[in-house]
């Protein structure tokens, strides 16, 4: 029989991530202080790999994903090169995303959780942190461009009622950005709020739906121009690269997709955590991502292409291609199409992984739920539209929280895969026993909390100072703003690794008979399968593994 939750725990905070009260594994000695039924390790882990596939839809479906990828046309590349670049990117995007899944699939415990591994049980609250600003800066963002979608709507509609609020203004934003942004803003907090299978149900019909606008955009907007007028080719023709020239503003290209998922990411752990299986993670990664990514990379092309001979100008921006079609039809399906794609990717990307961040700074506290309307409120009083739109407001302040996320990164792959060899002792990440696997010195691991400081620091010079040098005319080499995420991903790899070379301090449990260990490297289909109901590693592989994954047993 399942035990019954602490009677201190509140009951909604296990309701409001989308599960049955004792789903979470909280067991009678985890440290309420360390734990709730949000942040305890999964008893049933039942997502498919079409729901990581749906997630990963919902991510790459959105207006961001849509102009990035037509604004590659400026670096002056053919549509062939920028296809081939975007496919490389999204691989790459696929064997990180496959790294960083790993750990906390295994142990069925969000990515804040997962670094206490590392970090130690209170250094771990670093990295939480420094996500969890970043996630709240891009939630108003996003929020903000959703609202720019819906004002379209408004105007096109109820012109006699939008059109006056236009005129009057409140810190920086019309009344009717305030109305379509509070809309939003209001309609974000309830999908959430009902919780992790809402959400999921919503990932699982969004990113098909923005797929069949997107393909009837298509096929009008080529109708309307003649198949014959559609040139694939949308480079400027400014640019007169040599071979190796177009090497170089290809490796950029790549370098640009990689960065545009970055957090995605590092957030991924959130997610992978509810998968089935490993197996059932990494299939879903790769219908997802290279599938998914190439197709919708074609459908941008198509789209993008075709505005040129209807509209005369090339538009990459999808709002702007519907509101150019000025149809009623158009703008009220495209409108709501493009603010549904909006509103997925902030839900998956900028909401839930700040609500687990903060939750796991004071659990006993702080609810996955009320962590989430940390950040929704936080949103609000950073008013993104005040500041978007400024390149070196953006610069200098995401620039700099952006730039930690290789770092991150680079620390937990190179702490998971080398240095703890993949083995995680799951309940030592809930308790402050000073005899615990994870307790270090005070709670704070020396050699990852230096990892940060000495990978960290040298990116965030590389992200500020090159544009500062650009701006004041001193040289330019702005372009390695660009690689930030890789060499940050690569300083936290190394340094960590040489630190915990010099000076061991992460458990191993070379002994495979330890209790209560996580073995990444046991075969899921053939080996030994780590059973956190038993405490123990159990030898008898389960009869489809794919279906009973760790966590899910009685």
């Amino acid at each position: 029989m399942s035990p019954q939750p602490p009677a201190n725990t509140p009951q909604d905070i296990v309701e409001a991530a989308g599960m049955p009260v004792g789903s979470g594994n909280m067991k009678p000695h985890y440290d309420e202080n360390l734990a709730n039924e949000d942040l305890a390790p999964l008893r049933e882990q039942k997502w498919s790999w079409y729901n990581i596939f749906a997630f990963w839809m919902s991510d790459v479906h959105s207006v961001g994903g849509y102009v990035t990828a037509g604004s590659l046309f400026a670096l002056g590349l053919a549509a062939w090169q920028v296809l081939v670049a975007l496919l490389v990117g999204i691989i790459i995007v696929q064997v990180f995303t496959n790294l960083v899944a790993k750990p906390s699939q295994k142990t069925g415990v969000p990515y804040p959780v997962v670094n206490r591994f590392l970090f130690g049980i209170r250094g771990a609250n670093l990295p939480a942190i420094i996500r969890g600003m970043i996630a709240i800066a891009w939630y108003g963002v996003q929020t903000f461009l959703a609202a720019e979608s819906l004002n379209i709507i408004f105007l096109k509609f109820f012109p006699d009622f939008a059109v006056p609020l236009l005129d009057v203004s409140f810190l920086g934003l019309s009344a009717l950005g305030w109305i379509s942004y509070g809309i939003l803003w209001v309609a974000q907090v309830a999908l959430f709020w009902n919780g992790m299978e809402t959400i999921r149900r919503f990932i699982d019909y969004a990113g098909p739906a923005v797929y069949v606008v997107m393909i009837i955009l298509a096929v009008y907007l080529v109708a309307q121009a003649g198949i014959g007028n559609v040139s694939l080719d949308l480079s400027d023709g400014t640019h007169d690269f040599d071979f190796w020239q177009t090497v170089g503003v290809m490796i950029g290209a790549v370098a640009i997709v990689v960065a545009y998922f970055s957090g995605p990411m590092l957030n991924f752990g959130d997610f992978a955590r509810y998968g089935r299986s490993y197996k059932e993670v990494k299939k879903g990664n790769f219908w997802g991502l290279p599938v998914n990514f190439l197709f919708f990379s074609l459908l941008v092309v198509v789209t993008a292409s075709a505005t040129v001979p209807v509209f005369g100008e090339l538009i990459t921006d999808p709002i702007h291609t519907v509101e150019r079609i000025d149809h009623w039809f158009a703008i009220l399906l495209g409108g709501l199409t493009f603010v549904t794609a909006t509103v997925g990717i902030n839900i998956v990307a900028n909401f839930i992984s700040p609500a687990f961040d903060f939750s796991n700074v004071a659990p006993k506290k702080i609810s996955w739920r009320m962590g989430g309307m940390i950040a929704a409120v936080g949103s609000v009083f950073l008013t993104p539209w005040n500041w978007y739109s400024n390149d070196t407001a953006i610069h200098y302040s995401l620039g700099v929280l952006a730039a930690l996320i290789g770092p991150l990164f680079g620390i937990l792959i190179a702490g998971y895969f080398i240095v703890a060899k993949q083995r995680i002792k799951t309940d030592d990440m809930y308790t402050f026993r000073k005899d615990g696997a994870y307790w270090y010195k005070n709670g704070y691991n020396p050699n990852a909390m230096w990892t940060i400081v000495f990978a960290g620091v040298p990116t965030v010079l590389l992200a500020v100072f090159p544009k500062l040098f650009a701006d004041l005319g001193v040289f330019d080499i702005a372009w390695i703003s660009n690689y930030t995420w890789f060499i940050g991903c690569g300083l936290g790899f190394v340094i960590l690794l040489a630190l915990e070379r010099r000076n061991p301090l992460v458990p191993t449990f070379e002994d495979a008979g330890s209790p209560g260990v996580s073995y990444g490297t046991i075969d899921e289909r053939t080996g030994y399968d780590y059973d956190p109901a038993t405490d123990g590693v159990t030898t008898t592989p389960p009869a489809d593994p794919d279906l009973v994954p760790v966590g899910s047993r009685e």
